[in-house]
């Protein structure tokens, strides 16, 4: 007879333990619950019973002060006060994932709100994951089609890298994300919309991403109404659901809107439990949760996430203490100007000031060519534009210039795309080679 199990067994009884750890309030002050007891580590969600036991409040432990328990809520507080117990479940927030999720959208912790009935899905995962070994992650290769032309032609994306959408306020940052969401050849779309206004969800979901879109999508909705922590958690859900696309070796896109607001979200958590502000008033927490959130994104095994990340820019200033650290962690950054929104041009992206990081890796020598002859003609249009609109040059002083304004109108056709057109990728490179390959320099 084989020997029986019993350290294993043993094991399993030990990480399975029936008892129920319990706390009481003692303190709330703005938005931070003070308790003593129940055990609990950072991270852990704990459940807070009023005293006359109405609904409960979720809420995750952020922190210790002495021997007391720093909890925020996932939730209304109701009638929580000093002398509700706080019930600790011993394990952090966990989100169900599987392919059933796809045309569902659901709240900064995971459920569902769409009223489609409740998500049956047997797997869930915590949404605090480590981000991937960098050495086990393949090099991006393959380039990703978004369905829009200046991106797929000068800005080309690759599959698995991460890039910026940086713009102020009313430049076009969620119509653009709608266009690549309906158009782009990757198989799943999941969209976190972060401290977004309540009244742009709805517009987002009808006009920006239609039924089309939706049907290969997978929304995460964390208002601004809502509390910080769960505009956090309705990040860190969606790059959760994202990951376990990727795992089943899909291609994904994970489109967050916006990191900024996440940043913000953080800046309200950290200055509630104590951290001193640093830099425009954000504690070091949110330099250190940035590059966890989106170090998550990129190249599996089998699949990828490509990553793309609206930062809101205060006063259109590119050197915002966000959008500087953002830059510094992405693959690229596409900046959307407004004096081209102004202008009734769009998408209003500024070539000149954007950057793909990636894109000498993905793209033919003829279509490199093409795309550097065309920023080069586009920056020299831009150096003599004031001179030009005046009248003061004169035709045949540079050849350069007379270039530029002779392909002038072709290029500004190029970048200009309606909002329900689509350009499929190998049409836009080839589109591209055709009107700048060819020219001498």
């Amino acid at each position: 007879m084989d020997k029986f199990p019993v350290k294993a067994y043993s094991e399993v009884v030990i990480r399975t333990s029936s008892l129920v750890h319990y706390g009481k309030v003692v303190q709330v002050i703005g938005l931070t619950i003070e308790s003593i007891g129940p055990t609990a580590k950072v991270g852990d969600i704990c459940w807070i019973y009023p005293v006359n036991k109405t609904t409960p409040c979720m809420a995750e432990v952020v922190g210790f002060r002495e021997d007391r328990v720093l909890l925020m809520p996932l939730g209304e507080l109701g009638a929580v006060g000093p002398g509700s117990e706080v019930r600790g479940t011993g394990k952090p927030l966990q989100v169900p994932v599987g392919s059933s999720l796809l045309g569902r959208i659901l709240n900064g912790v995971g459920q569902p709100i769409d009223g489609l009935g409740e998500l049956l899905l047997a797997e869930e995962k915590p949404t605090d994951n480590e981000p991937p070994n960098p050495l086990t992650r393949p090099t991006i290769r393959t380039p990703l089609s978004v369905g829009v032309r200046c991106l797929d032609g000068l800005l080309t994306v690759g599959r698995g890298q991460r890039i910026g959408i940086f713009a102020g306020s009313g430049v076009g940052k969620s119509t653009l994300l709608g266009m690549i969401a309906r158009n782009t050849s990757a198989d799943v779309n999941v969209i976190a919309l972060i401290g977004e206004r309540g009244r742009e969800v709805r517009e987002f979901i009808e006009k920006d991403l239609g039924p089309e879109g939706l049907a290969r999508s997978v929304l995460v909705v964390a208002t601004s109404d809502q509390p910080a922590l769960i505009r956090i958690k309705g990040a860190l859900v969606a790059t959760t659901v994202a990951e376990y696309f990727r795992n089943q070796g899909l291609h994904v896109n994970l489109m967050m809107d916006s990191a900024t607001r996440f940043a913000m979200a953080q800046r309200e958590v950290g200055l509630a439990v104590g951290e001193p502000p640093a830099t425009k008033g954000y504690p070091p927490s949110v330099f250190a949760m940035l590059p966890r959130l989106m170090e998550r994104a990129g190249t599996g095994a089998s699949g990828t996430i490509t990553g793309l990340y609206t930062v809101l820019v205060d006063g259109d200033d590119m050197n915002d203490p966000i959008a500087d650290a953002v830059r510094g962690i992405l693959d690229g950054h596409v900046v959307l100007s407004r004096s081209l929104a102004n202008k009734g041009h769009f998408p209003a992206i500024d070539v000149l000031s954007s950057v793909s990081r990636v894109m000498n890796d993905l793209i033919s020598q003829e279509h490199r060519e093409a795309a550097v002859r065309f920023k080069m003609l586009a920056a020299v249009y831009r150096e003599a534009e004031d001179l030009i609109r005046i009248g003061a040059y004169q035709v045949g002083t540079n050849r350069e210039i007379d270039m530029a304004i002779r392909l002038k109108e072709s290029m500004d056709q190029y970048l200009r795309q309606t909002v329900h057109e689509k350009a499929d990728y190998a049409s836009s490179v080839e589109q591209l080679i055709h009107l700048f390959g060819g020219i001498e320099e």
